[in-house]
């Protein structure tokens, strides 16, 4: 089976976004706006995916940022149960798929996809709650922001984590890597 990572940032209080989805507050810190040679080892970890699977709503709000299309021709794949247009310029590297989670890591794994990256709230916590997610990169700004969409939800069961790694930066955001213990560990 692929290997399922999430690399995603969240406020201190554990939001990606706010409730309308404005995500601005995530470009500063107590400290100011971040560098822009600062990445936060995301092009790493992307060099090492095969395919980007995302949610519809974090599709739509990559796509308002306007400009060029920031994963170039890596495969992306939108996961939608309604139908969605993909514009032109993107159409060679990006598709959509739905399906449950198992069937969707079915289907990539047949592909032959060994190593997935996971992004969009909702997304992430349906493959949670399947047991299907390897690895967790989150990325703690030091804001509160009191209330917005929340990275994790509801479960059925708690989710074992162990600590891999922990890394901070002058600005105040605090990067934890940790393996899921349980489901597709």
């Amino acid at each position: 089976m692929p290997k399922i990572s999430v690399y995603i940032a969240t406020s201190l209080d554990g939001f990606i976004a706010r409730k309308d989805g404005d995500i601005e507050w995530l470009h500063t810190s107590g400290q100011g706006k971040v560098a822009s040679d600062e990445d936060f080892g995301y092009k790493v970890f992307m060099e090492n995916i095969d395919v980007l699977l995302m949610g519809r709503n974090t599709f739509e709000k990559v796509l308002s940022f306007g400009g060029e299309w920031p994963y170039g021709k890596k495969p992306v794949i939108v996961l939608t149960s309604r139908a969605i247009e993909i514009p032109k310029e993107i159409s060679e590297t990006v598709s959509s798929m739905s399906g449950s989670p198992e069937e969707i890591v079915s289907a990539l794994d047949q592909q032959g996809f060994e190593d997935l990256y996971l992004d969009g709230g909702f997304t992430i916590q349906r493959f949670l709650e399947a047991g299907l997610v390897n690895e967790l990169t989150v990325t703690r700004i030091p804001i509160l922001i009191g209330e917005g969409i929340p990275l994790f939800g509801p479960l059925t069961e708690d989710i074992p984590l162990k600590h891999l790694e922990t890394q901070s930066w002058n600005n105040g955001f605090v990067q934890s890597r940790y393996k899921v213990l349980s489901g597709a560990s």
